[in-house]
């Protein structure tokens, strides 16, 4: 019995000196000191003993035991501090190599010309008012003068879940809202998301940005309308640029204008991105319908109001002289880059 404690001691020397990771301990611990390992059995047969050797052999069993965990405990924390070790150097960082240069991100050139033209407007006393953009039909038509079966439905065929709740197709439903929740005066825009069924091509998209815009009060007349636009236009194009009204037709508007723009890129002389005219058209504008003011329960005989609504992909696309409009939806890092801060 003796010899055999003899054995296992060398046994485990022997094993130690080869064992490289820590897993490779708990093997040896397992395969010793485990419930079937090595020592265990043989301690199992000290029954077998003299009365004489049991005692002897139980002490030296037991010493054998304390040696081997106390090997196993140093050895462990030995490889333990190497593997560390060998961790904390492959993961060293070598601050001497140059590092990755960051690269850092322009504003959306949309994102942009909308910041640019709310600051415009709300430098002229307008206040910034947002409304949902799933509708009802109530307030996206019929308070707008658009009744059920208006043919003029017919340029705004939109996205319905139901007979009533739609995708808006334009930010003029938060006017009614405001008109009916607010006495005036009144003074707001209205920029947003809107829908429409629209295919997708160089100047059209189901998916645009539109900013509406609301002016009601006592004596409010056309003049002030091109007032306001003329200086929207000069502040966003720059000196020089002037507005021209061309009579059109809007359901919730009467009068009612196309309003052009002097182009920015050859300033009225004539251009391919003008077609020779020297104008662009941006934006819709008219004086509000009576009607809708009635339905909002304003007086009409008491005050009058002002309306415009703004494409804001048209606008970029003329701020920044953009070609198609579906370069703004597309994510290429290609055109959006030079869109730094010298051009924006």
């Amino acid at each position: 019995m003796q010899q055999k404690l003899n054995e296992i001691r060398e046994s485990v020397r022997a094993r130690l000196e080869k064992a490289v990771e820590s897993s490779h301990i708990e093997e040896i611990r397992v395969n010793v000191l485990g419930r079937k390992g090595e020592l265990t059995q043989l301690l199992k047969g000290m029954g077998k003993l003299s009365a004489e050797e049991r005692p002897v052999i139980g002490q030296m069993s037991n010493q054998l035991r304390a040696e081997i965990e106390g090997w196993l405990d140093q050895k462990t924390r030995e490889l333990q501090d190497k593997e560390k070790a060998a961790r904390l150097a492959k993961e060293t960082l070598d601050i001497s190599i140059p590092g990755k240069e960051m690269q850092q991100g322009n504003q959306h050139p949309l994102t942009a010309t909308m910041e640019h033209l709310v600051e415009i407007f709300v430098g002229m006393g307008f206040t910034v008012v947002d409304g949902p953009e799933i509708e009802d039909d109530h307030h996206n038509f019929e308070l707008l003068n658009v009744p059920k079966g208006h043919p003029a439905r017919d340029a705004q065929d939109t996205f319905y879940f139901n007979d009533n709740l739609l995708l808006r197709t334009q930010t003029s439903a938060v006017q009614s809202r405001v008109m009916l929740s607010q006495k005036p005066p009144i003074r707001i825009i209205s920029p947003g998301r809107v829908y429409r069924a629209d295919e997708v091509d160089a100047t059209h998209s189901p998916v645009f940005s539109q900013c509406e815009g609301l002016v009601i009060d006592k004596g409010i007349t056309m003049a002030d309308l091109k007032g306001i636009l003329d200086q929207f236009a000069r502040e966003m194009y720059g000196e020089g640029i002037k507005t021209r009204f061309r009579p059109s037709f809007f359901p919730f508007t009467e009068p009612s204008a196309e309003v052009d723009v002097t182009c920015a890129a050859c300033h009225g002389e004539g251009c391919r991105i003008c077609k020779g005219t020297g104008w662009i058209e941006i934006l819709g504008a008219g004086m509000v319908n009576p009607n809708v003011l009635s339905m909002c329960g304003i007086d009409p005989n008491e005050y009058t109001g002002l309306a415009f609504g703004i494409g804001l992909e048209r606008v970029t696309d003329l701020k920044f002289n953009v070609p198609d409009m579906r370069l703004l939806f597309e994510n290429d890092l290609r055109f959006l880059m030079q869109f730094g801060k010298g051009r924006i």
